[in-house]
C-alpha cells in the first residue's frame, strides 16, 4: 500500500466545472482504491492555502478548460515546487489555444483543415465585420465550422452552411472568448487518438471513432447519454489507423505533452486524416474517451490513473 498524499484538483470556474467534478471524484476513487492518501480539492481561493499546509506529494490535474489546462494551474504549480500530472506550462498554453497549435501543426506538416482566426478587438478596433464576406474564400467555401479558439468541451461550436450565418455563429463563439476560429468543415468519420507516455516513449491507444446521431459533435452529444455512438476501435482500414495513430504520436511530441494527451481529428473521403486539436486534460469520467481507448488497449481505469501519478511522483523535487 502506497502512502504518498495526492491532491485531485478539480471543479474549479470553468464552464466545465461539472464534467471536472465527474472526472476528479473517479480518479479520487481510483487512487483511494489503489492504497493512495487522496485530498480532494475544488479549486477556490483557498487552494494555494490549503497546498502550503497539506504538502501533498504531487497533485493530480482533473480539472478541464480555462485555468486548469491553459497552464495557469501549471504555473502555479510549478511556482509552488509540487510535482503534477500533465503537460507543464509552455505546452498546455500552446495546446489550449487551438489557433496557436494549428499554426505550429501547419509549420510542421501535420494535416489540419484551411483556418483563420478572428478576434473580438479585430472587430471592435480595426472593423474586421467589413471582410466576413473574404472569409468562405479564404478557408475553401462552405460549410464551415466556428468556434472559440480558447475553449473546451466543443462549447460555443456551431456549423455555417451559408454567409448569413457567419454573424451570429461569431458572436456566439466570441461570447466564449476573445478569438474565434473559422475553419474549413471536412466531412468524414470523427476520431480522437489518445497517447500515453510509457518508459519506452509515447504509447498511442486504439482511436474512438465518434458518431454523433446530429451529426455534429458538440457539448449536448458529448454530455446527453444516448447522443452519440462510440466504436472503439474506430472502423477504419489498417493503413488508416497506421496514418492516424503517428499523427497522434506527431503531435504529441511536437507540442511536448508529457505524460498524456488525446488528439481530435477527422479522417475525410479517401482516408486523408485531419487534426482539428490536441487536447492535454482528457475526460476521465465513464463516457470519456480516454478511458474508453485505454480499455481497449486492455489498461484497466486505475492502470491510468497510476501510470500518470507515478510519472508526476518521479518529477518531485
Amino acid at each position: 500500500m502506497s502512502q504518498e498524499k495526492i491532491a485531485v484538483l478539480m471543479g474549479g470556474r470553468s464552464l466545465e466545472r461539472e464534467v471536472s467534478l465527474k472526472s476528479g471524484q473517479r480518479v479520487c476513487d481510483a487512487l483511494t482504491s489503489l492504497g493512495y492518501k487522496v485530498l480532494a480539492l475544488d479549486v477556490t481561493a483557498e487552494l494555494v492555502e490549503t497546498l502550503r499546509s497539506e504538502s501533498p506529494d504531487c497533485c493530480y490535474i482533473a480539472l478541464h478548460g480555462k485555468y486548469g489546462e491553459d497552464g495557469t494551474i501549471q504555473e502555479l504549480l510549478e511556482f509552488l515546487g509540487i510535482a503534477y500530472t500533465g503537460p507543464g506550462v509552455v505546452s498546455s498554453y500552446l495546446s489550449w489555444d487551438k489557433s496557436v497549435a494549428k499554426y505550429i501543426m501547419a509549420e510542421h506538416g501535420i494535416p489540419t483543415p484551411a483556418w483563420i482566426t478572428l478576434t473580438a478587438d479585430a472587430f471592435k478596433e480595426m472593423g474586421a465585420a467589413t471582410a466576413l464576406d473574404m472569409v468562405p474564400t479564404e478557408v475553401g467555401g462552405f460549410p464551415l465550422v466556428v468556434k472559440p479558439s480558447q475553449q473546451g468541451s466543443a462549447l460555443g461550436l456551431s456549423k455555417v452552411e451559408a454567409p448569413e450565418q457567419l454573424p451570429e455563429a461569431l458572436l456566439g463563439a466570441l461570447s466564449f472568448g476573445e478569438a474565434a476560429v473559422v475553419e474549413k468543415w471536412i466531412d468524414g468519420c470523427e476520431i480522437s487518438v489518445s497517447v500515453l507516455d510509457s518508459a519506452d516513449g509515447p504509447e498511442v491507444l486504439p482511436p474512438v471513432e465518434i458518431e454523433a446521431k446530429s451529426g455534429l459533435f458538440d457539448f449536448s452529444a458529448m454530455y446527453t447519454a444516448g447522443e452519440t455512438d462510440y466504436f472503439v476501435p474506430a472502423r477504419l482500414e489498417p493503413s488508416v489507423t497506421e496514418d492516424v495513430l503517428d499523427l497522434a504520436r506527431r503531435v504529441h511530441e511536437l507540442l511536448d505533452c508529457r505524460d498524456v494527451s488525446r488528439a481530435d481529428m477527422v479522417v475525410a473521403e479517401g482516408d486523408a486524416p485531419y487534426v482539428l486539436e490536441c487536447n492535454t486534460s482528457p475526460g476521465m469520467t465513464e463516457t470519456s474517451l480516454l478511458p474508453m481507448a485505454a480499455e481497449a488497449a486492455g489498461m484497466s481505469f486505475q492502470d491510468v490513473v497510476e501510470r500518470l501519478v507515478r510519472a508526476a511522483l518521479s518529477r518531485r523535487k
